[in-house]
């Protein structure tokens, strides 16, 4: 928090603006997720993916063209060149970082509704929260991939590793049939973090099964989800959570 006496940006020393700077950048990206909360209430889910896709490709293009202006990079093919230009590792580690930011935010938002209202309300939010991402990431993946609009399960195993959790986690998928496949996670940070601490498994099975439940469907409705196991299940070393996913094409 910056502290000022300041009546009017006009009148903030450097710090002050730059901090004002960042604090429209936070705006900006809430306001764009109450939009899209708000045409999700009003015109349901699928109408607000679309919608939502369409204007978070226009308004990309506007806010990075006036970036582009005031930091002075250019633009190749939509994208900054900045980024085009990373050395491959740098650029691996920037996404890296991102993904692990994403989890960092959404640790302290749990922590944030646990310390003030207890973990009943924070699991009950948390668990919400998924049932609403889960949807969005998977529409987001699917326009990034140029995935057609039932992929199957070929399409979900592509989707899954491109998660924010898949550049961060270490998962696997086995036992491969015609019409199902299990996926396994088989290092969760979150997890691994506290066994590190000496404390036990978080008890994610009830955000889990709307997280992949959710996320699943979204990348084709014909995709059902069941739990082989989630803390607090008892659970093999080799993996943290485990679920089975089947195509139903009846």
């Amino acid at each position: 928090m910056i502290q000022t006496d300041a009546e009017s940006p006009d009148t903030l020393d450097q710090k002050g603006r730059a901090g004002l700077i960042l604090d429209f950048f936070h705006r900006t990206i809430v306001h764009h997720a109450l939009w899209y909360a708000e045409v999700k209430h009003q015109m349901g889910e699928k109408k607000g993916l679309q919608m939502l896709e369409k204007a978070a490709a226009k308004s990309y293009q506007i806010q990075i063209h006036h970036l582009s202006k005031v930091f002075g990079f250019e633009m190749v093919d939509n994208i900054p060149e900045p980024l085009l230009s990373m050395e491959v590792e740098q650029q691996k580690e920037l996404l890296h970082r991102v993904a692990k930011n994403w989890l960092v935010g959404d640790g302290v938002w749990f922590q944030t509704v646990e310390f003030s209202e207890g973990m009943n309300d924070a699991k009950r939010c948390n668990d919400s929260c998924w049932s609403q991402f889960s949807p969005v990431e998977a529409a987001s993946i699917k326009n990034f991939l140029g995935m057609e609009e039932r992929p199957g399960l070929a399409g979900l195993k592509r989707a899954l590793a491109f998660r924010l959790y898949g550049s961060i986690n270490e998962q696997s998928i086995s036992d491969e049939q015609e019409k199902s496949f299990v996926f396994q996670m088989n290092k969760c940070r979150v997890q691994a973090a506290r066994n590190r601490k000496g404390l036990d498994d978080y008890p994610c099975k009830s955000a889990g099964q709307v997280e992949y439940t959710y996320f699943a469907r979204a990348i084709d409705e014909r995709i059902t989800t069941e739990c082989i196991g989630c803390p607090p299940d008892r659970h093999p070393p080799e993996w943290h959570c485990a679920w089975k996913f089947s195509l139903n094409e009846e």
